[in-house]
């Protein structure tokens, strides 16, 4: 499901909602609410792993989780950290923490984050899915301006079936996709 683009905010209206956000590495409640990803992605990582952290936003906190740990993370956000050669690299993990239903171009975003993940390591995402029609009729979710495109668990396993990956679904609003190794 999605937003039709008439719809849609202007980037800088976008932005402005996003500069709303306070999320910070000392907000002991917004590391509780990623270690829904945080934990099951790093009991997958090599030790040094390399990751990308998409999406990013303002104050980038999953990075410094996973750097605390001894990885090595980039940045890449398209207001924030808008660095572009970091999407030309591969990494031993990629994280998207509520970043999908914001992408303007899914397709195209999506291969690129797949694209992005060396063979044998992850894709970690955070964002909640569609049950159904009905339900997305009272769903908070929807309701949020930046919010233009939605998933449900079919498309994950749309995705899992097309990149011959390998999808865990490990929080109700959390998932990874584990490239296969060659």
């Amino acid at each position: 499901m999605f937003v039709p683009s008439q719809y849609w905010l202007s980037a800088i209206s976008e932005k402005q909602e996003y500069d709303k956000h306070i999320n910070t590495p000392e907000d002991t409640g917004y590391r509780a609410f990623l270690n829904r990803i945080f934990m099951p992605v790093l009991a997958r990582l090599p030790a040094k792993a390399k990751g990308l952290d998409f999406g990013c936003g303002p104050g980038p906190t999953l990075s410094v989780m996973f750097e605390e740990q001894g990885a090595q993370v980039s940045l890449f956000d398209k207001f924030y950290y808008p660095d572009d050669a970091v999407l030309a690299k591969q990494y031993d993990f990629v994280t998207a923490t509520e970043v999908w239903e914001h992408l303007s171009d899914p397709r195209l975003n999506l291969e690129l984050l797949w694209q992005c993940v060396k063979p044998g390591g992850v894709l970690g995402v955070m964002t909640k899915l569609v049950r159904d029609a009905e339900a997305f009729k009272s769903w908070h979710y929807k309701n949020d301006p930046t919010h233009i495109i939605f998933f449900s668990l079919a498309t994950l396993r749309y995705l899992e079936k097309k990149w011959g990956a390998v999808l865990e679904v490990v929080a109700a609003d959390s998932f990874i996709f584990t490239k296969p190794s060659n």
